[in-house]
């Protein structure tokens, strides 16, 4: 009678090992008989023929292995790079303990790095992560790991390419077109996050369309300035840097809460000082990652912010007025950017005496004996020790 035996997560992990050990030893054939032929046409006196002979070796394997001239060429390229700058790789491939995505990813990040001392550092350390993580995880972690120890040079190259940063239009079939932009990170990861929350807010019960239509919509409002753009855009947005970073001491990164982009940390003054989103700042030691403070600073106050106010005063600041926060906004004593979003300088103001504060009649003072925040209506009078008139 025919027994069978159920497979298991170990069977699978083989399976997987050896299709890559497949993998590395095709790779390793390809490069033998490149290096075969590179030597036999040495011997060939005529430059030209030895020239043309050569040029045919990617196509003569790409005949054999039914791969293009290109695809060749690329892995013959890889091979080179890592069994020459980090053998341990190279030997993990071999062993099937890595495929060849990874150490495709890997091959990228060596020549991206400028000091010998860095290739030897990701050397010792990568094989070990490759193999316990997933190609994406690896692929953020690579990232990361040539933002930090080549800071200065991945800041360099952030800045070269935001030079290049460009909209394109390719007219498609059908009437429908491609919008596509290349952006800092940033500023892209800002526009996807209003997109997706502007688009999952309750639709009228009339409106059929799908989230990604109205994404779409959206856009096409905001760019066109159409009915369907709006003002009342937010998205919480946050980043990571180190504390030797934001205090200036090395160059270095500001990163996504997920990993998936990080972009030089002084790009984000600029976008940070138009107030347009929730922009959190969490400070990380840069040996151990602990999380040394988190900051806000966007021009609108986080929820739990807004929510603390509006319980913390209950009412509109304007001397008398009794409007309940939760119907007022939440305004600046020291105007945004250069007052920071936090308690100590933003309480609640209706939306009355809030444009009188913008045209000049109304003013936040703080008394410095009792440290509390007041109101006085313009002119101030006499007792005001310290005021702030808003921009």
């Amino acid at each position: 009678m025919a027994t069978t035996t159920a497979p298991t997560t170990e069977s699978l992990s083989d399976a997987v090992r050896r299709q890559s050990m497949a993998e590395a030893h095709t790779i390793q054939a390809m490069v033998d008989y490149r290096d075969a032929e590179m030597a036999r046409t040495a011997l060939i006196e005529s430059s030209l023929r030895r020239k043309i002979e050569r040029s045919a070796i990617a196509l003569t394997i790409g005949e054999a292995t039914g791969m293009s001239e290109a695809r060749i060429q690329l892995r013959l390229s890889i091979a080179d790079r890592v069994r020459d700058k980090t053998p341990q790789v190279w030997e993990a491939f071999v062993d099937g303990i890595i495929d060849f995505s990874r150490v495709r990813d890997i091959s990228a990040t060596i020549e991206k790095l400028h000091r010998e001392e860095s290739v030897a550092r990701l050397e010792n350390r990568v094989v070990g992560y490759a193999a316990d993580h997933t190609g994406t995880e690896l692929r953020q972690w690579l990232r990361r790991f040539v933002q930090r120890v080549e800071a200065d040079l991945a800041v360099e190259r952030a800045d070269a390419a935001r030079k290049d940063r460009h909209v394109a239009v390719a007219h498609g079939d059908d009437s429908m077109s491609w919008l596509n932009a290349y952006l800092p990170s940033h500023e892209a990861a800002a526009i996807e996050a209003r997109l997706r929350k502007e688009a999952r807010k309750p639709a009228d019960p009339d409106d059929d369309r799908t989230v990604a239509q109205r994404e779409a919509d959206l856009l096409v409002g905001w760019c066109t300035d159409s009915d369907a753009a709006t003002s009342a855009i937010d998205a919480n947005i946050a980043v990571t840097v180190g504390a030797d970073v934001l205090a200036g001491a090395t160059p270095g990164f500001a990163e996504s809460t997920d990993g998936c982009w990080a972009v030089p940390a002084p790009w984000l003054a600029d976008v940070v000082a138009t107030g347009g989103t929730f922009w959190h700042r969490i400070v990380v030691d840069p040996v151990s990652d602990d999380v040394l403070a988190h900051e806000y600073v966007g021009r609108f106050a986080p929820d739990t912010l807004a929510v603390a106010l509006q319980f913390l005063h209950g009412v509109c600041q304007a001397p008398g007025c009794m409007v309940p926060a939760e119907r007022c906004d939440l305004d600046h004593r020291i105007p945004h950017p250069a007052g920071p979003t936090t308690g100590d300088n933003m309480g609640p103001l209706c939306r009355r005496h809030h444009n009188l504060k913008g045209h000049g009649l109304l003013h936040w003072s703080t008394s410095p004996p009792a440290e509390l925040i007041v109101i006085e209506l313009y002119p101030p009078t006499p007792a005001v020790e310290m005021e702030y008139v808003a921009a």
